[in-house]
């Protein structure tokens, strides 16, 4: 099998591109004409007429009016089952009663104080407590404020400037991150991100340990590593845990910071994340998403001597120049007070494990549907949350396999037929749910199964129009 994928760098034809008038388009626009007005203003003001791009569809996105628990509404009285979840950072569902009142409480005492205040230190020493690395916490106000300062400290702290990369993996929107995701795989910047950036970002396959070790072998002006430690996009790409246990020996013993991206999973694989269901202790996290209770919030954690970059007595006192970070919003009270009840309940309750285990239950109800279907699809996914390998090429492989992190990024995320994951996404919204794109979503602690049942058949009706349509033929 390929070890890259494609190395994609000029203009493709869209993937989001769609026949208008096919029945299933047809049925989506009758179903959502409100949706449709909104957009059509959106793209007025908007470039695309969206303001975060996986809520990009076409012909056009829904528009939500409310949110509450597992479900949302539309303009249009539509009603979803919702996996995107705030895009992963509502593991408790909408308007959980408690952080709720929580923020409504603290509303009325101020939303900026421009000063430290206890909330803050509240929400800190919760981390502190949850994730094993987190000897020192850095608020910010986004998971991409987050891997861009954990960039910046590693050079800081180790002298070196350059960062190693794993293919497909997601660590935000900055210039270092921007490149290796869904396209550029050959490490050549995307537009508007500057070569000499590109070109001290090394880039490494995360199924192949043996070429990893050569890359860090072969530099010796390594800063960081950094990983989504299950695999990329909340691992439809998995990554063994030796693969891990491997990356943490070979960076301890060079002295390279290991980074793990933990926006998405942490809080998600255990109540301390992805490092303690492993219990494999990086250098730095990231976090975003669930940290924040649902606000905008994020935070860099880490050992207390990396971290020490940013201090201003350690910096004065060891002679070296510190890492300035500023941040209007960093640790607004509004937030702090969100995130410090999300992470007490996450903290005291099986919140994680019910999320976990709702997403085997979908996997193994999407399962099924596809086996009666009589398609080659296959749900798979860990520690909460579910992906559907399309399978394409009709390759022999199973669930276990795939979560074995046996394959490679170009084998689970191939080409497909135009517009095939957006005919998906759109058949899911016509028989109300509501995924991400790739296809799959992160679960939440309040699915129920009610919501298992309905988004298995929503899947079973969209396989029989994709039939209906000819969409999968091969």
């Amino acid at each position: 099998m390929p070890a890259v994928p494609s190395t994609q760098t000029t203009a493709q034809p869209s993937p989001f591109q769609l026949d208008h008038h096919s029945p299933l388009v047809q049925a989506y626009l009758k179903k959502t004409p409100r949706s449709a007005a909104i957009a059509k203003r959106a793209r007025e003001v908007f470039p695309s007429g969206i303001t975060h791009d996986v809520r990009y569809i076409e012909p056009h996105g829904i528009c939500v009016t409310h949110a509450h628990g597992s479900h949302k509404w539309d303009v249009d009285g539509n009603e979803y089952v919702d996996y995107p979840g705030g895009h992963g950072a509502l593991l408790l569902g909408h308007c959980h009663p408690e952080i709720t009142q929580a923020i409504a409480q603290q509303l009325e005492k101020g939303t900026h104080y421009g000063a430290c205040h206890e909330l803050e230190l509240q929400w800190g020493e919760l981390i502190q407590q949850m994730v094993p690395c987190a000897q020192r916490v850095r608020i910010t106000s986004s998971g991409t404020e987050s891997t861009l300062l954990a960039m910046r400290v590693a050079r800081a702290f180790t002298g070196k400037k350059k960062i190693l990369r794993f293919i497909g993996h997601f660590h935000g929107w900055h210039d270092h991150v921007s490149f290796n995701v869904t396209s550029h795989f050959d490490g050549s910047p995307t537009p508007g991100v500057l070569p000499e950036i590109a070109e001290n970002t090394l880039i490494a396959p995360p199924w192949d340990f043996d070429q990893t070790r050569q890359i860090i072998e072969q530099h010796d002006d390594i800063a960081a590593v950094i990983i989504e430690p299950t695999g990329s996009t909340w691992g439809q790409v998995p990554v063994t845990p030796q693969f891990l246990k491997s990356l943490r020996e070979i960076t301890e013993n060079l002295g390279i910071v290991l980074i793990f991206d933990e926006v998405i999973s942490g809080f998600r694989c255990a109540p301390g994340g992805a490092q303690e269901a492993l219990g494999i202790k990086p250098d730095l996290t990231t976090l975003g998403k669930i940290v924040a209770g649902g606000m905008p919030g994020a935070a860099l954690v880490g050992r207390s001597d990396i971290m020490d970059r940013i201090d201003h007595r350690a910096a004065a006192a060891g002679g070296f120049e510190k890492v300035f970070h500023q941040g209007t919003f960093n640790a607004g009270p509004t937030t702090c007070a969100a995130a410090i009840t999300m992470l007490q309940i996450i903290k005291s309750t099986d919140a994680t494990q019910r999320a976990i285990a709702y997403g085997r239950g979908l996997q193994n109800a999407l399962n099924v549907v596809f086996r009666e279907e009589s398609v080659n699809w296959i749900a798979y996914g860990t520690f909460g949350g579910f992906h559907v390998f399309l399978n394409p090429n009709n390759i022999d492989t199973t669930q276990e396999q795939i979560e074995s992190g046996i394959f490679d990024y170009a084998t689970l995320r191939p080409a497909l037929k135009p517009g095939l994951m957006m005919k998906i996404r759109l058949g899911c919204l016509l028989h109300g749910v509501d995924i991400q794109p790739w296809p799959g979503a992160p679960t939440s602690a309040v699915h129920t199964a009610e919501d298992c049942h309905r988004t298995a058949e929503a899947f079973r009706k969209t396989i029989r129009l994709l039939k209906e349509a000819g969409d999968l033929n091969n």
